[in-house]
């Protein structure tokens, strides 16, 4: 663990953390540099809330062991305790600016427990606009768009030891061809060392990879093709973290999948003055292939 221990937070030259009163110098640096750190967008009371929200929605009977991970998709689905977000004006507001309109319907929403000892998570973007093709698979039915992708809270706080998340300054271009020393794999979903087998990368000594030191209220916001991943969770602490991200209502998809009773649960429970953040709400099938 030492060596994540003596990572320290990056002078980059020039500024990724921003207030939520300067949304427009966040833009810049999200722009020109793929990524921004908000500070004290929740509350500390909705973090402790939201931190709930993540076991009950993810794992509810508290079964997952040392070494373990979790991901809960669609976790907007998983009830109320999600739902606070859609209610919470500086965090919608925030997402008005980011989408730049003011009809929004949720697009993602995820959960994440890293027990301690989980391993890292490799090197990738969540861009599937590199295949143009006919969708193979969820991602690349839903994750073809140009809205920002990473709209994250680590609810524990983001350090290295912590499983802290970590991005490549400056990979969100669209003729980015990969770190230095490293090829991009076939699909461009993530890299690898010249010389060595073609599979995603899990190190971390990656030219331009940035550590993102954050608290719990703290939104993390990355552009669509910025490649990201995360360290190990080297603590003897849970890490959790979540996200709901939304897209323009006038972009629709034409799902290939059946909206789960999950899903559809959700359309009738979630109350009634949120429920104009649902038009053309897709859901997730995960196990949806074309």
């Amino acid at each position: 663990m030492k060596e994540y221990l003596e990572i320290q937070k990056p002078d980059l030259g020039y500024k990724y953390e921003f207030e939520v009163n300067d949304l427009d110098s966040m833009s810049v640096c999200l722009e020109t540099h793929g990524f921004a750190i908000i500070k004290d967008v929740l509350s500390p009371e909705v973090v402790e809330s939201l931190k709930e929200a993540v076991f009950v929605g993810t794992d509810p009977e508290r079964k997952l062991e040392h070494t373990q991970s979790s991901t809960r998709h669609a976790w907007i689905e998983s009830g109320e305790g999600a739902w606070q977000l859609l209610d919470d004006k500086k965090f919608m507001d925030i997402h008005r600016y980011l989408i730049g309109s003011e009809e929004l319907t949720v697009h993602r929403s995820a959960a994440i427990i890293r027990m301690p000892g989980s391993h890292p998570v490799a090197w990738h973007t969540d861009w599937c606009g590199f295949s143009t093709g006919t969708p193979r698979n969820t991602g690349e039915v839903l994750n073809r768009g140009m809205w920002p992708s990473g709209k994250w809270f680590y609810l524990t706080g983001s350090r290295p030891e912590h499983g802290g998340l970590c991005v490549i300054e400056d990979s969100h271009v669209e003729d980015w061809d990969g770190p230095e020393g490293f090829n991009l794999t076939a699909d461009k979903r993530s890299f690898y060392k010249i010389g060595g087998e073609e599979k995603a990368y899990t190190g971390f000594d990656v030219p331009g990879c940035v550590p993102l030191f954050t608290n719990g209220g703290d939104m993390i916001v990355f552009a669509h093709r910025t490649y990201h991943g995360a360290f190990p969770n080297q603590l003897d602490k849970i890490r959790l973290s979540c996200a709901i991200g939304f897209r323009d209502q006038s972009h629709h998809i034409d799902i290939p999948w059946e909206i789960p009773d999950v899903g559809k649960q959700f359309l009738v429970d979630l109350p009634q003055h949120l429920q104009k953040y649902t038009h053309g709400y897709t859901s997730i099938n995960m196990g949806w292939r074309g």
